[in-house]
């Protein structure tokens, strides 16, 4: 059978599976239908303890299972009815003769004739598809649940199918073949990630089918596929561990909802369902939102320190120096440290005991003294109050031989919490601010208080030490990305408040703070000794060009590079900002007309220059797409945001936008950040 009338063969029976499972679906609702017609008429006749309602509505619940199934089948086959398969491994195990030899063909899913019988197509992700990526023609082995199977790769074959249709087919010598893997990186980019599944490197492969360590940190850079990696290790483990872990056990920490949307139709595309996603930012304004009005967020931070970096260079005054100083003093081991000692103290400051006195109940202030320090000792001081009050409240019932009434406990309550001197954990972090010898928060009730970013993590950091642990028991495996712009004090409060096996990929290259910080030489310290740091240090991303230009920016000479060329970078220098926005307009003007690239970008270093460079492009007729921290969806066309904003995306065609006095460490990290975000075509637009 030629490779042709083979993917036909399968299609067809693809084809007849989903005409199956219509048929099944049509059965199945029928059948609900049926159900809730016979209860409803049967309602006022069934036998009064209940079993025959319960077993109605049992058997609706595995109906509506069993559709709900039959309905996920169906779209993952129509998926693979786009493209069954990528890849074909001919694998003959130790002690079988040659005749033996077995073949899989690899794609996204399992397929076969039904339960029991040989896959015509296996997933990517079971133990005899990793010879696929790990492996040239020769001796392989694979990881299998009874342990290490060995034997002989004798060929391995790559596929392009798109539509239904085999755009080629060769064997091939190497791991992935390198014109392969240029070619899928050369096409233009999309609105949306690409999976990875046909081009998984070795070094890739390691990472995603990792089980054996329980903090695994990517340290990657710019290109290497650090996001991708950490999604299809997410795909891997679920598959691999459907027991114990499902999608609601998972959360991703992501830089903003727009990437959330771009990396969104990842896992759906391998087989799973889609997984929580939110900012770091945004956790922390949900674990506050009880004491203060709003926090601000990173942006915030750097839109503020941009600002004053620039009246600095400006000549005018400008507290850029000391707000730098700030705000690494309150992100720091030290501060940490300081945290500590502060709700240590509290132990004995922020408490007067008290007698409790309420009908026949009565506990004096001694006696809760004993209780505070020695029953309870292990619980958080601001929370310890509450598990007082409710075993003298069971003690006091057991005594009456009956409960108090309703309202009555919240009473009794009252009473304990007066013995603290403050339970507000703004007032008790303003007091440790001035206790180290910073400015203390305003004086301001609950609805006008607006905590800046500095002082955000910090506060929760208090607030985990002084009250009980928020509820982050169902998550079971937690994915940090961009994890070199977590402070040594954030890192602190994600180990408090997340105990499970975790995922974090970054590149300490993209830092958005003064310095480059390798987390991976404190990481082990707060985490696990036994944590796994893996560094990434090719590039498949861009061109050559624009990848050896971006890291000459940092002077950064440890990347590898997959040897794709393209255009050099333009380097430009404009008289001034409208000068440098003519330019800008004329070149995407050229570029759309051509129709060459599907995503293209106009990246500043301010949001200030977004907006305005929008506005200067819409005036001119272009349609762009202004991209700010509310919006949610990556859009093809003309994206214009600044630099913070644009981290993890990638564009066919960027052009970044900036002054050239802007010289600051923070600037050029932005600029650095801005060039890595292009696949195929840079400009580099500076103006006076």
């Amino acid at each position: 059978m030629t490779e042709e009338e083979h993917l036909l063969f399968l299609l067809e029976k693809l084809k007849n599976r989903i005409a199956q499972l219509d048929q099944s679906l049509q059965e199945g609702a029928l059948e609900v239908e049926k159900m809730h017609d016979y209860y409803w008429s049967n309602y006022n006749e069934m036998d009064e303890y209940g079993y025959e309602n319960f077993d109605n509505r049992q058997a609706l619940l595995t109906q509506l299972n069993a559709n709900n199934q039959a309905l996920e089948m169906k779209a993952r086959l129509r998926r693979m009815e786009q493209s069954p398969y990528f890849g074909r491994v001919d694998f003959v195990y130790d002690g079988d003769e040659m005749e033996d030899c077995e073949t899989y063909y690899i794609g996204i899913g399992n397929f076969s004739e039904g339960a029991g019988n040989i896959p015509w197509i296996i997933d990517w992700r079971t133990p005899v598809a990793s010879l696929f990526y790990d492996y040239d023609r020769g001796e392989a082995s694979f990881e299998a649940p009874g342990g290490r199977i060995h034997g002989n790769l004798v060929s391995k074959w790559q596929y392009k199918i798109r539509d239904g249709k085999l755009l080629y087919a060769f064997e091939s010598d190497v791991k992935i073949d390198d014109e392969v893997l240029k070619q899928e990186l050369a096409g233009n980019g999309a609105v949306k990630l690409k999976n990875i599944i046909a081009t998984i490197q070795r070094e890739q492969n390691a990472i995603i089918r990792n089980v054996q360590d329980r903090i695994l940190v990517v340290q990657g850079v710019a290109g290497s596929g650090k996001t991708s990696i950490a999604l299809h290790r997410i795909a891997y483990l679920l598959y691999h561990d459907r027991k114990n872990l499902k999608a609601s056990n998972i959360l991703i920490l992501s830089p903003n909802s727009v990437f959330s949307d771009y990396i969104s139709h990842i896992l759906p595309e391998l087989g799973e369902e889609n997984i929580r996603e939110m900012s770091f930012d945004i956790f922390a304004y949900h674990e506050l939102k009880a004491y203060v009005k709003d926090t601000r967020e990173r942006y915030d931070q750097i839109e503020y320190l941009l600002a004053e970096e620039a009246k600095l260079r400006d000549g005018k005054p400008s507290t850029y120096e000391e707000d730098v100083r700030r705000y690494q003093k309150k992100q720091s081991k030290e501060m940490v440290s300081s945290l500590l000692g502060f709700a240590l103290a509290q132990e004995y400051e922020l408490v007067n005991f008290k007698n409790v006195k309420y009908k026949h109940l009565y506990k004096s202030g001694d006696d809760i003294s004993v209780l505070f320090y020695e029953k309870f000792p292990d619980i958080p001081i601001l929370s310890r109050m509450e598990a007082i009050a409710e075993y003298v409240i069971d003690e006091a019932e057991t005594l009456m031989g009956r409960d108090f009434e309703e309202g009555e406990p919240d009473l009794i309550k009252e009473q304990f919490f007066s013995m603290y001197a403050t339970r507000d954990l703004y007032v008790l972090y303003s007091q440790f601010l001035e206790y180290i010898g910073e400015e203390g928060l305003p004086h301001l009730p609950k609805e006008e208080r607006i905590l800046s970013y500095e002082d955000v993590f910090p506060m929760l950091y208090l607030k985990l030490l002084l009250y009980k642990r928020s509820a982050t028991r169902d998550i079971k495996h937690l994915v940090v990305d961009e994890m070199q712009d977590y402070s040594y004090l954030q890192y602190q409060v994600l180990a408090k408040l997340f105990d499970c096996r975790m995922t974090i990929v970054g590149d300490r290259a993209q830092t958005m703070d003064e310095q480059m910080v390798d987390v991976c030489q404190f990481l082990p310290k707060i985490f696990d000794k036994n944590l796994r740091c893996i560094q990434l240090t090719k590039s498949y991303r861009q061109t050559m060009e624009i990848a050896k230009y971006a890291a000459s920016i940092l002077g950064d000479e440890g990347m590898e590079y997959l040897e794709r060329h393209g255009k050099a970078p333009q380097l430009l220098t404009k008289a001034n900002f409208k000068d440098a926005m003519d330019w800008v307009h004329a070149h995407l003007k050229e570029v759309t007309k051509n129709g060459e690239y599907e995503t293209l970008a106009v990246l500043t270093l301010t949001e200030e220059d977004a907006i305005a460079a929008s506005n200067a492009l819409q005036n001119q007729g272009l349609t762009v797409h202004y991209m700010d921290r509310n919006s949610k969806e990556f859009h093809r066309g003309i994206t214009v945001t600044p630099f913070y904003l644009a981290k993890g995306l990638e564009f066919d065609d960027v052009v970044a936008l900036y002054p050239s006095k802007a010289c600051s460490t923070l600037a050029i990290q932005g600029k650095y950040i801005m060039a890595t975000r292009a696949l195929h075509e840079l400009s580099m637009v500076e103006y006076q």
